[in-house]
C-alpha cells in the first residue's frame, strides 16, 4: 500500500496547490469504478454496475486535488456523458484491453467525446486496463484501433494496466498530470 501512495505522492507533487477535474470514463464492464478506487483506498473492491455516477477526491498530498467523476458506460448512461464534460482538465478513457469484440463500440464512444466543443483540447489517457489477461491487446495495438494517431488538438497518451492489482495505474496517472498541467497553463495564458 505504501509504495503506491508513495509513488501516487511522487506523481502529484509537481501539482501542488492544484485543482483538477478528471472524467473517468469507459464502456461498462471496462473497469472505471474498480480504477478509482484502487487509486483512492489502494484496495481492490467488489462493485456493481455505477448507475450514475461516482465521485472521489484522490488527495495523495494536502495542497493537490484530483477531482475524479467516475460516471456509468451503460449505453443507455452514455448519452448523459455530456453533462460532465464542462470545465474538465483531464479524460481518464478505460478500455478493456481483452474485449476486442467492443473496440469498434469503444474507438465510437471515445470519438464523440473528444468531438464535443467542451472537450475540444483536453488531454487523455486511455488505460488499456486487465492487461493481466490472456489475449489482451498491448496499448500500442489499442491506439492503433481506437485510431488515435488521427486525433489532431489534443495530447494523449496508452497505458497498459491492470486496475485490479494496481499496475500502471500511477504511472498513467502520472503522464496525465502532466497533460493536464500542460493543458492549465496554455488555457490560463
Amino acid at each position: 500500500m505504501g509504495g503506491l501512495l508513495s509513488s501516487l505522492y511522487q506523481t502529484l507533487m509537481n501539482f501542488s496547490g492544484t485543482n483538477a477535474r478528471i472524467l473517468l470514463l469507459g464502456l461498462d464492464a471496462a473497469g472505471k469504478t474498480t480504477l478509482l478506487y484502487k487509486l483512492k483506498l489502494n484496495e481492490t473492491v467488489c462493485t456493481i454496475p455505477t448507475i450514475g455516477f461516482n465521485v472521489e477526491t484522490v488527495e495523495p498530498i494536502r495542497n493537490v486535488t484530483f477531482t475524479v467523476w467516475d460516471v456509468g458506460g451503460q449505453d443507455k448512461i452514455r448519452t448523459l456523458w455530456k453533462h460532465y464534460f464542462i470545465n474538465t482538465d483531464g479524460l481518464v478513457f478505460v478500455v478493456d484491453s481483452a474485449d476486442p469484440e467492443r473496440f469498434v463500440e469503444a474507438r465510437t464512444e471515445l470519438n464523440a467525446i473528444l468531438e464535443n466543443d467542451e472537450m475540444r483540447g483536453v488531454p487523455f489517457v486511455v488505460m488499456a486496463n486487465k492487461q493481466d489477461l490472456p489475449g489482451a491487446r498491448r496499448p500500442m495495438e489499442l491506439a492503433e484501433v481506437l485510431g488515435l494517431m488521427k486525433v489532431k488538438g489534443q495530447q494523449w497518451h496508452v497505458q497498459g494496466c491492470c486496475a485490479a492489482t494496481g499496475d500502471g495505474l500511477v504511472e498513467g496517472l502520472e503522464v496525465l498530470t502532466n497533460l493536464v498541467k500542460q493543458f492549465q497553463k496554455n488555457s490560463s495564458a
